[in-house]
């Protein structure tokens, strides 16, 4: 079945900032997250969260890395604006209205890997996206990217995602005796986030189609490839890989497998409350039943999940 997109559907025009306001309304914590973040990244945020010190102190180390990197990226990468890529403008507008943020500052970087990533403190974020990204992907792809990053900034990931990037590029800046424990700790939490904000993305662009393949580009990145990408072959892969020790590697990854993505963003788009976001109906799965679905498919270990068991709270 083909989804609504982003702009229309059943109900007219897309509403989903109206509707998150309306679920934000009387809600404790709604700084924090909405509805449709994942409960195990709420929870083990909000975990991080509790030990002022270690808050502040990574603040403090990002805010200094921030405004380093913001010098470098206006001198080598260029600036997006309603007069500089306005198309792009365009799409992070169309995302931040959707998500119910203010439009994020956009830095398009000549680079040849298809990728994006968001940076900076929780109040002064501003998103990557690469070159390559942008000759790969469609108008709607770009919309699940961006939206993907806008998720990062409106879920409050900004200021633990940037401290990860630190221990993973910049080791020197750390005690090496904090290094590994805190890449650890921040990894499983990431994992955890990419899952929100691949809901975030896909809210966005309104159709779970289009968020499949913006993964399977990402895995083959081969536009010779692109017309022949088989997304339920692709997902074979999954069970395959579950079997044999090198698995375990995925636990100091920042990013789930992909195919683990894919399945993870099926789930979400049965949910009564994406449904209800592209005016699609009431119907569909819980919150609760959709994670506890995805804590299923995104575990490492079988039986061990990365759900919302492994921490104390849920959803704001």
């Amino acid at each position: 079945m083909t989804e609504a997109g982003a702009s229309g559907g059943p109900g007219g025009e897309f509403s989903f900032s109206r509707f998150v306001a309306e679920s934000q309304r009387g809600a404790p914590g709604v700084d924090e997250s909405v509805r449709y973040a994942y409960a195990a990244d709420v929870a083990m945020l909000k975990g991080f969260r509790r030990v002022k010190p270690i808050e502040l102190a990574a603040a403090a180390t990002v805010r200094m890395y921030k405004d380093v990197l913001r010098n470098q990226l206006l001198g080598q990468t260029i600036k997006v604006g309603p007069t500089q890529f306005p198309r792009i403008h365009a799409i992070a507008a169309h995302c931040a209205k959707t998500l119910s943020v203010p439009v994020p500052t956009l830095y398009i970087a000549n680079n040849p890997t298809v990728n994006a990533y968001t940076f900076g403190t929780d109040e002064d974020s501003f998103v990557v996206v690469h070159s390559a990204l942008v000759d790969h992907f469609s108008e709607d792809e770009l919309k699940f990217v961006i939206g993907h990053e806008t998720g990062h900034i409106q879920n409050k990931h900004v200021v633990y995602n940037t401290v990860l990037h630190l221990l993973k590029t910049a080791t020197g800046m750390f005690l090496p005796w904090i290094v590994l424990p805190a890449e650890i700790a921040l990894s499983a939490w990431y994992r955890r986030a990419e899952i929100t904000c691949d809901r975030a993305g896909l809210l966005c662009c309104g159709s779970v189609e289009t968020g499949a393949r913006t993964f399977l580009k990402m895995a083959s990145g081969s536009q010779k490839l692109y017309q022949e990408l088989n997304v339920e072959a692709y997902l074979e892969q999954l069970e395959e890989g579950r079997e044999g020790p090198g698995r375990l590697a995925e636990a100091m990854a920042s990013h789930p497998y992909l195919p683990k993505r894919v399945q993870a963003l099926r789930a979400f788009s049965q949910s009564a409350l994406y449904r209800k976001a592209i005016g699609q109906g009431d119907d569909g799965l819980s919150m609760e039943a959709v994670d506890e679905r995805t804590s299923e498919i995104i575990q490492i270990v079988k039986g061990k999940t990365d759900g919302n068991k492994d921490g104390g709270e849920g959803r704001a």
